[in-house]
C-alpha cells in the first residue's frame, strides 16, 4: 500500500476546518483514517489494526491486596476515579514508558493514563499533586464508570 502523505495532510486540514474529531476513507484495498489526537494539532493516522501480541491477548491481572488490607474507598481524598467506561492504558504505546508509577511524583493535571473508549484515547489528568501510591488497574484492563484507578496520596 502506497501512501499518499498529500491526502492526509488535506485530510488533517478538514478535520481541522470541520471540527470532527476523525475521518476514514476506504478505496479498493486501503484504508486510510486520521483522528485528532488530545493534543491540539496533533493527528493521528492509521491504517489496518495491527495484530495482537501475545502478551497483548489477556490483560495483566491487577496488583494483588497485601493480606489484612481494606478494599480501596471511593471516598479516600487520593483517589482517582474513572470518568468514563473504557480501556485503561498506562503507557502511550506498547513498549513505551509508563506515565505514571508507584512511588512517583505527579502534578495537578499531569496525564497519569488514557482510557480508550469508542476508538478513541482520552488523556485521564492527576486530579491533585502528589505521589502516586497505588495504581489499581491493570495495562489494558477494562474500567468502569467511577471505579477508582489510582491513589494519589
Amino acid at each position: 500500500m502506497q501512501i499518499d502523505a498529500e491526502a492526509i495532510r488535506q485530510l488533517a486540514k478538514l478535520l481541522e476546518e470541520t471540527g470532527l474529531a476523525e475521518i476514514e476513507i476506504a478505496e479498493r484495498d486501503s484504508r486510510v483514517r486520521v483522528a485528532r489526537a488530545q493534543l491540539p494539532g496533533a493527528y493521528a493516522v492509521a491504517g489496518p489494526p495491527p495484530a495482537p501480541a501475545p502478551a497483548q491477548l489477556a490483560p495483566a491481572e491487577p496488583p494483588a491486596m497485601p493480606a489484612g488490607a481494606a478494599p480501596v474507598a471511593a471516598e479516600h481524598p487520593g483517589a482517582l476515579k474513572s470518568p468514563m467506561v473504557g480501556v485503561a492504558w498506562l503507557r502511550p504505546d506498547p513498549g513505551g514508558k509508563p506515565f505514571a508509577q508507584p512511588g512517583e511524583q505527579v502534578s495537578e493535571g499531569q496525564t497519569v493514563l488514557l482510557i480508550e473508549a469508542m476508538k478513541t484515547f482520552n488523556q485521564i489528568k492527576a486530579h491533585r499533586s502528589g505521589t502516586v501510591s497505588r495504581i489499581l488497574v491493570a495495562d489494558g484492563s477494562p474500567v468502569e464508570y467511577a471505579e477508582v484507578l489510582m491513589l494519589i496520596e
